[in-house]
């Protein structure tokens, strides 16, 4: 769902070197700005590997040793230079791509600091708890930090594999600008492990790896996927840049990636490319997580993206239908997110809060391309992609939290809506700018093509806005003008009114002028469409929201119910267990069969419900038969989303490129 660094650039042309004072340091804000009472951070800025620090400093020294990641510990020491006096260290609170101060700080153990061989008295700061003070003694010219991290279980790590995020393991000291402070990490890893990261390795020897000297943000955006079942493929042998699928398993079978599978990787890393027309990445790695004990999401960084999945991913077609986007959507933060970025996220450390206002373009944006690519790369279908819509389209459509809070408001809040509970998600609306960015970018791209006579697309507009010539990592921040003009040279339109209805008005139904642009229209089916069944099989629920307003896990747990409906003004709610229907033991067919029936006569249909040990009979007024969301032609209007689906490239059958190649080593740069 959801990281990346950046860091001072050059001016004029030419790289600025900071020589960075570690002791009694300095903080500072360059160029810092008030608008709208808010912080915003006026910085051209370039990813470390673009602007070097000062060959005067010193790196810090930070060695992880991750042999006892099976049992859910991370050992890791820094060798922080510094001079006698106060010296400040922060671990990292606000990570990027995560638009949250999310940095795991309670699971940070046994933290000790020392200098001369003598452990250092320290105090957190009462203000900020992620800042620790100390006092450096006279005669040292170093820190000594110790600390181990607590994997959370379920989280990061398995008996046979293990996602490390160098966020986790380490602090870093005051400076005029942290994210250059150069750091040279070592990794140790359990016997017979390999691994796979963006980070340049300097060399490996048996289960240790050395890593080149690299700043702070270049560390922190180069997570390592390693394990025991371990794979790599290189996805455009011979090419520049190269890219890189690395696969770590829970179990050797899971590994087993079908030619035509590797193939349509290959097609995503050339459809992304044509998309944008450059890359900003030295190369690119897909750092691939297969388990069904490790949290499954996607995490975007400037040259890697790190992606966990179910273990059947590569085996299973639904599976993998059912997560076909999340690669796309990664790769393409590549571009809109870390090269360019909105402002209130470039922020100068990992300590300042981030303004996630400008999500709707950030995660809004990837959002719609992300799914728009599963389909030209051949990783999705056309008929998916529109009933995925559909089903996007009507969840919108029926919340009730779209008559009190703007979709803007979901963006400004998402630090608070990424951990909001799921009870009353209708109500309270939840982090509604990833899929309502669908409709709005689509309906954006329709009203291009319909103003260009076809001429352009959202396609030109994401080459010219996020492409830009081609070269290593860096940042270019944007701000919301910045996009209405950039659409506004490609197609002449009001677009601060178009974004300004959709975004920051209150909207009480979704924005659906994209699919009816496109010529086609939200209707409801009384089958149940091919993707849905692949959802409801992949999230074990039973899915009823627009019949009876309810969805039901297959363990009869009754999930959020939508207001308004039969099942809510039957007073079902979220927490109750379903036990029986019209008084048979309950499932999803009983349930089904139960609301066709219920279409041909007068009588209720009767939930047997439990909830804190008491039962009761609830009864719903329901006779409108089943009710699923699909996409209906229009066809009076052109097909306008099967040009949108249109690869951009030729089919990989009928060019002379190489296919994926398999290697099983680590990757070195």
């Amino acid at each position: 769902m959801h990281p990346g660094a950046k860091s001072l650039a050059a001016q004029n042309g030419g790289v600025r070197k900071i020589l960075i004072p570690f002791g009694a340091g300095f903080f500072h804000r360059v160029g810092m700005a008030n608008k709208r009472g808010g912080r915003r951070w006026q910085l051209a800025l370039a990813l470390g590997v673009a602007a070097p620090v000062a060959a005067a400093i010193t790196p810090i020294k930070l060695d992880v040793d991750a042999t006892a990641a099976a049992r859910g510990l991370l050992h890791a020491r820094l060798h922080i230079p510094a001079s006698p006096g106060p010296l400040t260290l922060f671990y990292p609170k606000w990570i990027p791509g995560e638009h949250s101060p999310t940095g795991p700080l309670n699971d940070v153990a046994g933290l000790h600091f020392s200098a001369l061989g003598q452990p250092l008295a320290w105090r957190r700061d009462a203000d900020d708890m992620f800042t620790f003070h100390f006092a450096v003694p006279a005669g040292a010219d170093a820190v000594e930090v110790s600390l181990d991290f607590l994997l959370p279980p379920g989280d990061s790590a398995t008996a046979r594999l293990l996602d490390l995020n160098w966020n986790q393991v380490l602090l870093y000291p005051q400076a005029a600008a942290p994210l250059q402070l150069p750091f040279t990490a070592t990794l140790k890893l359990p016997a017979h492990w390999k691994s796979g990261t963006a980070l340049p390795i300097a060399g490996s020897a048996e289960n240790e790896i050395d890593f080149a000297t690299a700043p702070l943000e270049t560390l922190i955006d180069s997570p390592v996927i390693a394990g025991e079942f371990f794979r790599t493929l290189t996805l455009t042998p011979g090419e520049t840049p190269p890219h890189f699928l690395h696969i770590a398993a829970d179990h050797a079978e899971d590994l087993d990636l079908k030619p035509e599978d590797a193939q349509a990787f290959t097609k995503l890393v050339r459809e992304e490319t044509a998309l944008f027309g450059a890359h900003h990445y030295r190369d690119y790695h897909f750092l691939l997580t297969l388990s069904d004990h490790v949290a499954h999401f996607g995490l975007e960084h400037h040259e890697s993206s790190d992606d966990r999945v179910g273990e059947t991913f590569l085996t299973d077609p639904d599976t993998r239908t059912f997560n076909a986007d999340l690669l796309p959507h990664e790769m393409v933060h590549s571009w809109n997110g870390k090269f360019r970025r909105p402002a209130g996220l470039a922020t100068p450390d990992y300590q300042q809060p981030m303004e996630d206002e400008l999500l709707w373009v950030y995660e809004g944006l990837t959002d719609y391309l992300g799914k728009i690519l599963s389909v030209r790369s051949g990783l999705q279908t056309n008929t998916n992609f529109r009933d995925q819509l559909a089903l996007t389209a009507a969840m919108l459509d029926h919340r009730s939290g779209r008559e009190w809070r703007s979709l803007a408001d979901t963006a400004v809040a998402a630090q608070l809506l990424y951990d909001a509970p799921s009870h009353g998600v209708n109500r309270r609306r939840s982090v509604d700018f990833y899929p309502e960015g669908d409709l709005i970018w689509l309906e954006a791209d329709t009203i291009i093509r319909q103003q260009t006579q076809g001429k352009k697309s959202l396609d030109d507009f994401c080459k010219q806005f996020h492409g830009g010539e081609s070269g290593p990592p860096r940042v270019m921040p944007y701000n919301a003008d910045e996009v209405m003009n950039g659409l506004n040279a490609l197609a002449p339109c009001d677009w601060k009114g178009f974004f300004q209805k959709r975004i920051y008005d209150l909207a009480p139904r979704a924005p659906v002028g994209g699919l009816e642009n496109a010529g086609w229209r939200l209707a409801y089916t009384n089958e149940v469409t091919p993707f849905l069944k692949i959802r409801e099989g992949q999230r074990k629920v039973t899915d009823l929201s627009y019949s009876l307003g309810v969805l039901i896990g297959t363990d009869g747990d009754i999930g959020d119910v939508l207001p308004h409906t039969p099942a809510d003004q039957a007073g079902i709610t979220q927490g109750m267990k379903l036990i029986a229907v019209n008084g048979r033991s309950w499932s999803a067919k009983i349930l089904r069969d139960a609301v066709k029936t219920a279409a041909t006569n007068n009588a209720p249909i009767e939930l047997l419900v439990e909830r804190d040990d008491f039962y009761q009979t609830c009864k719903l007024d329901y006779h409108g038969g089943e009710k699923y969301p699909c996409l209906e032609r229009d066809a009076t209007k052109p097909d306008l989303l099967a040009a949108i689906l249109q690869p951009l490239t030729p089919d990989l059958a009928a060019t002379n490129s190489a296919p994926a190649k398999s290697a099983d080593h680590n990757t070195a740069k």
